[in-house]
């Protein structure tokens, strides 16, 4: 069966991440997402509180980011950027694993990371999501890190920043769905530029997209953005 327009939307976290963008890009990105029904604006820490005046009363949720886009902060660090983003209004959270304590094997650290910032959030019924920057790793990493993820009790496992070198696959999409789709949500983000994309992660059992060119991608044309 095919998909429409608004059942689409309703899986994007409308990216709006950019370092350069200003205090009218946010006003006029949430006015997009707004009317597209999008089902979340994700946006840098600073705009948090302006995107929750913005967004108040609609069913458009605020994500922000969290130790954006390395994940090298210290859980210290990350404990308060959690604080300070829920009490702004942030209602779901994407921090990005520590990719360099993964890659050195250091699992308890990572898996202790995660759970720090979900407790957080969790005591605030707001949702955590994890970004692996899975271009980085194996397949046998990524789903090492979607288990990992899960057992920090994260919502959902993500691929991508949109920052790195590369971004969502169907390889990798399919490794995290048949890891953990079953218990968590999966979110395929960065790369995502044209409506047959979209779809295609769908189709895979993605549940939510990260996009930045939202309404290119809704009105069935190709993006020529990076994220």
């Amino acid at each position: 069966m095919p998909y429409t327009m608004e059942q689409v939307a309703s899986t994007i976290d409308h990216a709006v991440l950019k370092p350069n963008q200003t205090v009218a890009d946010v006003r006029s990105n949430a006015d997009m997402c707004l009317k597209y029904g999008v089902a979340s604006m994700c946006v840098r820490p600073c705009d948090v509180r302006l995107a929750s005046e913005l967004l108040n009363d609609s069913k458009v949720l605020v994500s922000t980011v969290l130790s954006f886009p390395h994940g090298a902060d210290t859980t210290a660090a990350k404990i308060t950027q959690a604080r300070l983003a829920l009490e702004d209004g942030a209602r779901e959270i994407d921090m990005v694993m520590n990719i360099g304590r993964f890659l050195s094997g250091n699992y308890d650290d990572v898996r202790k990371d995660i759970q720090a910032v979900t407790e957080i959030a969790h005591a605030e019924n707001a949702l955590v999501k994890v970004i692996q920057e899975s271009c980085f790793l194996t397949l046998e990493e990524v789903a090492a890190a979607c288990e990992i993820s899960r057992e920090a009790g994260a919502d959902f496992v993500k691929t991508s920043t949109g920052f790195g070198p590369s971004s969502a696959t169907p390889e990798i999409i399919d490794v995290m769905v048949k890891t953990v789709g079953e218990t968590m949500g999966v979110k395929a983000s960065g790369g995502i530029r044209t409506w047959d994309q979209a779809i295609g992660f769908l189709q895979q059992g993605a549940t939510r997209l990260g996009i930045g060119a939202t309404e290119t991608v809704l009105n069935g044309r190709v993006s020529e953005e990076t994220y």
